[in-house]
């Protein structure tokens, strides 16, 4: 299956309803291929959500990128940014979206020639990715949950990162102490299945 065909497979077990199967390698794929297009949802998923914030993740009420009182995010790419620096929570959005862009338009890292080679190290790559889109979930869910109730878009928020942490949790993509600052979310969606 090409990326078209992975992304009809997963809307159509999305639709289903069971996410546990929605996240599954499909038999015979290539799990490298499997992750890029999975990587692409999710970030496109990640972006939309943060859309629907962004008068309400301000500057002036989200100073800093944090996920509760405990957890503070510092930006930094490696390239432009060496050292982490503290940023507001929009600024560490836009930063981190600018820079999943740029990975995924980056042939060398997700070819887009069928056939082509993913990066040795393509793995590493797409948990960097899921680990500062998880940071996306903790803020908004620390941050502006109740915004979220009042938009009526709580349910929808709620299957994305399902949807995103079954994934996390298929594949091994994030460390457990990142996970940290959902950690009871995250064992109410794990523990029933």
């Amino acid at each position: 299956m090409q990326g078209a065909q992975l992304k009809k497979h997963i809307d159509a077990t999305l639709g289903s309803g069971n996410l546990r199967e929605a996240v599954r390698l499909p038999l015979g794929e290539d799990l490298n291929e499997w992750l890029a297009v999975n990587t692409v949802d999710f970030f496109n998923q990640v972006n939309l959500l943060y859309g629907t914030l962004t008068e309400f993740c301000t500057p002036e009420n989200c100073p800093t990128m944090t996920a509760g009182p405990k957890y503070e995010y510092r930006w930094a790419d490696g390239v432009q940014i060496k050292k982490p620096i503290e940023v507001s929570a929009p600024k560490y959005v836009e930063y981190l979206m600018d820079w999943i862009e740029s990975q995924l338009d980056d042939e060398s890292i997700f070819p887009q020639k069928l056939g082509a080679p993913f990066p040795p190290n393509f793995k590493e790559v797409v948990k960097t990715i899921f680990k500062r889109l998880f940071r996306v979930y903790a803020h908004i869910y620390h941050s502006h949950f109740q915004k979220i109730v009042s938009l009526k878009e709580e349910a929808h928020l709620n299957t994305c990162f399902k949807h995103f942490i079954l994934f996390t949790c298929e594949f091994g993509l994030i460390d457990k102490k990142e996970l940290a600052p959902l950690q009871e979310l995250i064992d109410s969606i794990i523990v029933p299945y």
